[in-house]
């Protein structure tokens, strides 16, 4: 196997960007100590995992939504601090 085989390969994206907005983001990316690349891709690929966490529906195995359902079923162990937020009144309901 060659050097080159062992590297994993990299796709290209291309991008039109305004002149203000690459300016942007050479600054950003300098005082993180990254070039531009690098910087785009960390912001990218964190707001796309960020996207991912926020979705509204997460599509599980059947087993795995059993063992979920198991746990929502089971009663709270008690502990102080449980005990003292059920014992704390909420603010909107004082007067």
């Amino acid at each position: 196997m060659s050097i080159a085989d062992t590297r994993s390969k990299r796709d290209t994206l291309n991008l039109r960007i305004k002149p203000e907005v690459r300016d942007l983001i050479d600054r950003a990316a300098k005082v993180r100590g990254k070039n531009r690349t690098d910087f785009i891709l960390d912001a990218a690929r964190s707001a796309a995992e960020d996207a991912l966490l926020d979705q509204a529906l997460f599509v599980v195995s059947e087993e795995a939504y059993a063992q979920f359902v198991i746990l929502l079923d089971r009663p709270p162990v008690p502990n102080s601090r449980l005990q003292k937020t059920l014992n704390t009144a909420v603010p909107w309901d004082q007067r």
